[in-house]
């Protein structure tokens, strides 16, 4: 049996989610449908949006439903651009944290090359931290220009969190929207959106113990979005599509069960992330934990490292013949022989950089699964650098 530790590329769902799921699966009827099954669905849906709401310290009119996460980024980046530029013509800069998942960084290139956007890519320091200063003079210097910025929540890779106090607060200086993609932090750090003075934030079901498919984007009453899918008018006329009654109900149940119990698993989960990063340290001395090492600045379910004289693709799969599943960075670039434009934009060296694996965990990570991940490592590790040099050896 193998031992998954990739929880934020995917989890499990949740029992209580899954239950939903599955009693919601067999009933029949379109949420815009005005007979009785039509109303019922409606009904699902609604109550699904109040708890998710409810959860998450949003009022139900600013839930809109999505397809998922990269959706809703979508939505955000294209919907609030188009508005801001639209309303006087000369708000066209897109301010975007370089650390970003590419459910952002990509809708917001494509905006550059296809819509008229001036792309800014905002630095962060090593530890994968926006640099506020950084902020503040692009704000100073074109403040009236900016359409929009969006600085994740916390970073899907390295799991840092990000300063979202201090870029609210400067961007309200200029009346400019902030989003936030906040699709690793719910059920690991308190997440409260009206609180957080954010515009937009999203929102995605597979990851907090829901199901694929299901995400929402938080957006605040009286915020512009213009609409990126076109058709029958639902969700406000923001986002056509029919609603899936089924995936929405279940994806509200994981989104509260999770920040119900957040602080317990985060404190758990968190002490078998530390033991999981001092038994690497242990056993693998070289190895370079990447992200703040202040474990208050980041996620507690994550640990990410660079191993020296070891290809990231190597390591994956070699330990996945050994029954540990992991990644080396966001599970939408898998595959793809090139490093983490994370740990680039940090100024992690591209070598280094091309050693990364991430360990994430989640509910049904135990401490076994941490003492099986270090027994094989050292192994993995030692095959990783042999292969390097064979390779290295050919080419010269």
């Amino acid at each position: 049996m193998s031992v998954y530790l990739d929880h934020a590329a995917t989890t499990p769902m949740l029992p209580e989610a899954a239950r939903v799921l599955a009693e919601q699966l067999v009933r029949t009827g379109n949420p815009s449908s005005l007979h009785a099954s039509g109303r019922a669905a409606r009904r699902v849906v609604e109550e699904a949006r109040e708890g998710l709401a409810a959860a998450l310290g949003a009022r139900p009119s600013e839930v809109l439903w999505t397809s998922g996460g990269t959706e809703a980024d979508n939505l955000a980046i294209k919907g609030m651009f188009w508005s801001r530029r639209n309303q006087d013509g000369r708000r066209r800069r897109l301010l975007v944290s370089a650390v970003e998942h590419h459910a952002v960084l990509d809708p917001a290139f494509w905006m550059a090359e296809h819509a008229g956007a001036e792309l800014v890519l905002l630095p962060v320091d090593a530890d994968g931290i926006v640099e506020v200063d950084a902020l503040h003079d692009e704000l100073e210097r074109n403040g009236d220009q900016v359409a929009l910025v969006s600085v994740m929540w916390a970073n899907n890779e390295v799991g840092t969190l990000q300063p979202l106090d201090d870029v609210v607060t400067l961007a309200r200086r200029y009346g400019i929207p902030v989003h936030a993609d906040a699709v690793q932090a719910v059920g690991q750090v308190p997440v409260d959106f009206g609180a957080s003075g954010l515009d937009a934030m999203t929102v995605s079901g597979h990851k907090v113990g829901g199901p694929g498919g299901a995400g929402a984007l938080l957006a605040r009453r009286g915020l512009d979005l213009t609409p990126v899918l076109h058709g029958g008018g639902q969700e406000r006329g923001v986002r056509s599509g029919t609603l899936d009654a089924a995936l929405l109900a279940s994806f509200a149940t994981a989104v509260e069960q999770a920040v119900a119990g957040r602080e317990g698993f985060a404190a758990w989960v968190g002490a078998l992330r530390d033991s999981l990063v001092a038994g690497v340290q242990d056993v693998v001395p070289d190895a370079v934990l990447r992200g703040p090492q202040d474990t208050a600045r980041r996620l507690p379910a994550n640990a990410h490292f660079t191993f020296p004289g070891c290809e990231g693709d190597s390591l994956l799969y070699l330990l996945d013949s050994a029954g540990i599943e992991a990644s080396t960075g966001s599970a939408c670039q898998a595959g793809v022989p090139r490093p983490s434009h994370v740990l680039l934009a940090m100024g992690v060296d591209e070598l280094a950089a091309r050693g990364a694996l991430r360990f994430s965990l989640g509910h049904p990570s135990t401490a076994a699964d941490v003492d099986a991940l270090l027994a094989a490592l050292p192994g993995v590790v030692d095959r990783a650098r042999a292969a390097g040099l064979a390779t290295v050896g050919s080419v010269t």
